[in-house]
């Protein structure tokens, strides 16, 4: 390298200077040395504001050149961004390394420019051929040098959680904390909670174990996120422990704990436990919502037991807390499954009357249970009833009503909703074919 390049430089050996020796390490023969005349050239047209002049350059410059150009702008932030600005919007098929993306990143960081560097760093995960270990190198051994914070590794956690490649994000995590680095709760919380969503637990609690050895300040939204980990991954029993170890930390549950809790006990058909917690959240000051009382209305309905489902649902109304779609769904499925029929309509009527909006899964259940008992005419009313809402009907409806009309040796009315279910486009499966 020659030594125009260093000319502005110390002399004593300084971190900066070590880098820009290693960046000379990293050149292939190929390559040749870089041209730091042209680098002075670059700063000189950066600091005239002579964006022309740059543009004859732009076909010689090279992902070495660029951090080199960002690096004797450490001290000048406005031409670094001045230069990354050029790069980003004249150099679309620029081909960076690692290491140029890096230097650009760090520049947008130190700029307050967020969504700039995280739509780098993008980029750079989404890069093929990179791996994990070469990305977090990269960014690391140009922190310091170019005055960059810990925040990038936020951005970079969050840019893989963003592209969905959860597992890479919890290596690229792993990878930081083997180096000494950390990212934020905000990072770790949007891994985890991106984890533990796509069923990943298992590893959801590896990098939950590695956060809490990092001595990272958790909060509730990470208690949230797992004990959500425990209800997916049925260990319910192993709550209260989590929520103990949370308390030492000073971390309480809070209305989203105690819901998704009682949604789980209502699954797992735990209903005096989902009660008690019904009961103790009201106690701490917490008060239930429309998400705890459709849980209740559906481990009661998945009980069998309807009545106590109905006295919720007047609860609710006594209490001012409107039913929703949901609501009504759990109560009129469990009618139709019990081939309740008046009692199904009289759920669905009340529905309409309190504006309630009927959905797919409304008419379905109307429609499924009028076939199964053989009457035709009704089902077909609420078919075209649910069209006239603007319902468009799926492949499960059409095949239940084909089903009922095959059931009554009504060929011609079956084929004619099957052609009409062709017509609209929706594809006949193997359950319409063994119908027919």
């Amino acid at each position: 390298m020659s030594r125009l390049l260093f000319r502005n430089l110390p002399l004593k050996t300084s971190p900066t200077h070590k880098f820009l020796r290693t960046l000379q390490t990293l050149q292939t023969p190929s390559n040749g040395e870089p041209d730091s005349f042209m680098v002075e050239k670059i700063l000189f047209s950066l600091k005239q504001g002579n964006a022309n002049s740059l543009h004859n350059y732009r076909f010689r410059i090279n992902p070495l050149i660029v951090v080199e150009v960002l690096l004797h702008c450490r001290e000048n932030l406005q031409l670094g961004k001045r230069f990354v600005d050029f790069i980003v919007l004249n150099c679309s098929n620029f081909k960076h390394s690692s290491m140029s993306l890096s230097a650009m990143i760090h520049v947008l960081v130190r700029c307050g420019r967020l969504p700039d560097a995280q739509a780098l760093v993008l980029r750079m995960v989404r890069k093929s051929g990179v791996s994990r270990v070469e990305i977090v190198e990269s960014l690391v051994s140009t922190c310091g040098n170019f005055g960059s914070n810990d925040s990038v590794f936020d951005l970079l956690i969050r840019s893989y959680v963003q592209a969905r490649k959860l597992r890479e994000g919890s290596e690229a995590f792993m990878i930081l904390r083997s180096k000494g680095f950390c990212v934020s709760i905000n990072a770790c919380n949007s891994l985890l909670g991106g984890l533990v969503k796509v069923g990943w637990v298992d590893l959801a609690w590896q990098v939950y174990n590695e956060v809490v050895r990092a001595g990272v300040e958790l909060n509730v939204y990470t208690l949230n996120i797992m004990v959500n980990a425990l209800c997916k991954d049925g260990k319910i029993s192993c709550i209260k422990s989590l929520l103990s170890e949370m308390k030492e930390k000073g971390i309480y549950s809070d209305i989203v704990t105690y819901n998704t809790m009682i949604n789980a006990y209502c699954r797992e058909g735990h209903l005096e436990e989902a009660f008690g917690l019904m009961k103790s959240m009201s106690n701490k000051g917490l008060k239930p919502g429309l998400f705890t009382y459709n849980s209740i209305v559906y481990g009661l309905c998945k009980r069998g037991n309807f009545e106590r489902a109905k006295e919720i649902l007047n609860e609710m109304l006594r209490i001012g807390l409107s039913p929703d779609t949901t609501t009504y769904n759990t109560l009129l499925v469990e009618s139709c499954r019990k081939n309740n029929i008046s009692e199904a309509e009289d759920i669905f009527n009340e529905m309409l009357h309190r504006g309630v909006i009927p959905d797919l899964v409304s008419f379905s259940s109307l429609i499924g249970v009028f076939c199964r008992n053989r009457h035709l005419d009704q089902a077909l009313d609420y078919f075209n009833n649910m069209k006239r809402a603007g319902l468009v009907p799926d492949n499960v409806i059409y095949t239940i009503l084909i089903d009922g009309y095959c059931r009554n040796r009504a060929m011609l009315e079956a084929l004619k909703i099957r052609d009409e279910m062709l017509e609209k486009g929706c594809n006949m499966d193997v359950v319409t074919y063994n119908t027919i």
